[in-house]
C-alpha cells in the first residue's frame, strides 16, 4: 500500500523540462522618448536549466514604418546560444519613421527554444518636445527638437521659430556660443546664406535655422550650444544640444611589424597583434576571429577586447597550431577584429616546416648509408 501511495504521489508531481527553464524579459518593459529618437532597450535571455540551449529570437510585432533589429554589439542576430545556468543580454533597436506622431507604440519579441515558445511585449510612449526659451515678453522663441544626435562627421541643423511680440517692425541680432572649435551659423529657413540679424514685422513670426558643425575627430559626448536673440532690451535665450555618438574605427597591426610566421606541424607558434581604437567613440566589445586552413587551431589571449577607449591600444597574443599532417609550404591566415559598427582584418603568411626530428632522422640515414658503403668497400677491397 505504501508503494502505491508513493507511486501516485510521484505521478501527481509536475514535470519541468529543461526548455521550460529558459526565460525572456525586457530590461525596461516601457519607456518614454521624444519624437525622432531611436529606442534601444535591453532584452534578457536566461537559461535556468542544467542543459545548454539554442534560442531563436525575432521581432514578431512592430508599428508600421519602424525599422527594428535585435542586436548583440554591432551584429544583428536571429539566435543565441545559452550555456546552462547563464544569461545573455541582447538589445532591441527601433528607429522611428520620419513622419511620426506622438503616441503609444507596441513591440513584441518572440523566442523559441526547442518546443518552448516565449513572447514579451514592450511599449514606447513617444512625446512631442518643445523647448520654450528664456527671455523678456517682447520675443517668443521655440524649437521642437532642441537635442540632435549623430556622429562628428556630419553637421546639424536646428529649426527655431522666432515671434516678434513688439508693436513695431524689429531687427533682431543673432548670437550663439558653443564648444571651442565648433562652427555655428544662422540661416533663414530653406535658404543657404548665412546671416547675423533677422527682421520681423510687428506681431509676426518667422523660422530660422542654426547650423552646427563639430570639428573633425570630436569626441563622443553632449555639447551645449547657447543661442541668444535680442533687440535692445528685449531678448530670448535657449540652449541647443548636440549628442555625438562618435566615429567608429579600429586599427589592427602586427606588434613586430612582420606579417609572416614560421611554424611546425602540430606545434603551436605565437605572434602578437595590437588592436587600437582609432575612432572617437569607445568600443565596448571587440571580438576576435580567425580564418585559417582546415583543421588548424587558432587561439587568442585574451579572446576579446572589452572597454577599449578612444585612442587606447591593447595587445593580443595569437597562438597558431598547424594540423599535424599539414604539408610543408606557405599558408594564408586572416585575423579579424569585429567592433561596434566596424570590422578590420589583418593577413599573415604562415610557413609550415617539417619537424626537426625528421631532419635528424634523415641525417642519421645518410650517416648509416655512408657507413654501410665504407664497410662494404673495405670488405670488397680485402677480397
Amino acid at each position: 500500500m505504501l508503494r502505491w501511495i508513493l507511486f501516485l504521489g510521484l505521478v501527481g508531481l509536475p514535470v519541468f523540462g529543461q526548455q521550460g527553464r529558459v526565460s525572456l524579459a525586457f530590461e525596461y518593459p516601457g519607456v518614454e522618448v521624444f519624437l525622432g529618437e531611436t529606442i534601444t532597450v535591453g532584452l534578457i535571455l536566461q537559461n535556468k536549466g542544467a542543459e545548454d540551449q539554442s534560442v531563436n529570437v525575432r521581432v514578431a510585432e512592430k508599428p508600421a514604418g519602424w525599422n527594428t533589429a535585435i542586436k548583440s554589439s554591432s551584429l544583428t542576430v536571429t539566435g543565441v546560444y545559452l550555456p546552462a545556468g547563464q544569461s545573455k543580454t541582447l538589445s532591441l533597436e527601433a528607429a522611428p519613421p520620419l513622419e511620426l506622431r506622438a503616441g503609444r507604440y507596441q513591440f513584441r519579441v518572440e523566442a523559441q527554444a526547442g518546443d518552448l515558445d516565449l513572447g514579451e511585449t514592450f511599449y514606447a510612449l513617444v512625446r512631442e518636445r518643445r523647448e520654450q526659451a528664456r527671455g523678456t515678453a517682447g520675443i517668443g522663441l521655440t524649437t521642437a527638437y532642441p537635442i540632435l544626435r549623430g556622429s562628428s562627421e556630419v553637421f546639424y541643423e536646428f529649426s527655431l521659430e522666432l515671434e516678434n511680440k513688439l508693436e513695431e517692425d524689429t531687427v533682431f541680432d543673432l548670437a550663439a556660443r558653443g564648444p571651442e572649435g565648433w562652427e555655428i551659423n544662422f540661416k533663414p529657413a530653406y535658404e543657404p546664406r548665412y546671416i547675423s540679424s533677422f527682421q520681423l514685422r510687428a506681431k509676426r513670426s518667422g523660422k530660422l535655422t542654426v547650423e552646427v558643425k563639430p570639428p573633425a575627430g570630436a569626441r563622443a559626448g553632449e555639447f551645449p550650444v547657447a543661442v541668444r536673440i535680442s533687440s535692445g532690451a528685449a531678448f530670448a535665450e535657449t540652449t541647443l544640444t548636440v549628442v555625438l555618438t562618435g566615429t567608429y574605427d579600429l586599427a589592427v597591426e602586427s606588434v613586430s611589424g612582420v606579417l609572416s610566421l614560421s611554424a611546425q606541424q602540430g606545434k603551436p607558434a605565437r605572434l602578437a597583434i595590437s588592436v587600437k581604437n582609432t575612432g572617437t567613440a569607445p568600443q565596448n566589445h571587440v571580438g576576435l576571429f580567425s580564418f585559417q586552413p582546415e583543421n588548424w587551431i587558432v587561439d587568442f589571449v585574451p579572446d576579446a577586447v572589452d572597454g577599449l577607449a578612444s585612442g587606447e591600444t591593447r595587445q593580443v597574443e595569437v597562438i597558431v597550431t598547424p594540423h599535424e599532417k599539414a604539408l610543408v609550404g606557405d599558408y594564408s591566415l586572416e585575423l579579424k577584429a569585429n567592433g561596434e559598427k566596424v570590422s578590420k582584418p589583418i593577413e599573415f603568411r604562415v610557413t609550415v616546416k617539417a619537424s626537426s626530428v625528421f631532419g635528424w632522422i634523415g641525417i642519421a640515414i645518410i650517416v648509416l648509408v655512408i657507413g654501410g658503403l665504407a664497410v662494404l668497400f673495405r670488405w670488397l677491397g680485402r677480397r
